[in-house]
């Protein structure tokens, strides 16, 4: 009697498990299609590379920060006017 290894004998289950599926493959086809939508037709058309087209070759870093940096600042505060009763945010 050989003893298999863990390695040798978890390959086996998934092998003839996905060896006898009928559904699960049609299942496993509509989970690949539905990741290459999401992760390749997605990205070509909604996701821009937007760094590469606004930062020079090399900063990117710097620009990134400078992004977070400006839209993290609070805004400024409106000057408030004597006699002015309206409530300011």
């Amino acid at each position: 009697m050989s003893k298999e290894s863990f390695w040798r004998r978890a390959i086996n289950l998934y092998y003839d498990g996905f060896r006898q599926m009928t559904l699960g493959r049609t299942l496993w086809l509509i989970i690949g299609i539905k990741l290459f939508v999401i992760f390749v037709i997605l990205k070509i058309f909604f996701f821009p590379d937007f760094i590469g087209q606004n930062a020079e070759k090399g900063k990117e870093a710097e620009f990134v920060a400078g992004e977070l940096s400006k839209r993290t600042d609070p805004p400024p505060a409106l000057p408030v006017r004597e006699g002015d009763n309206t409530c300011q945010e």
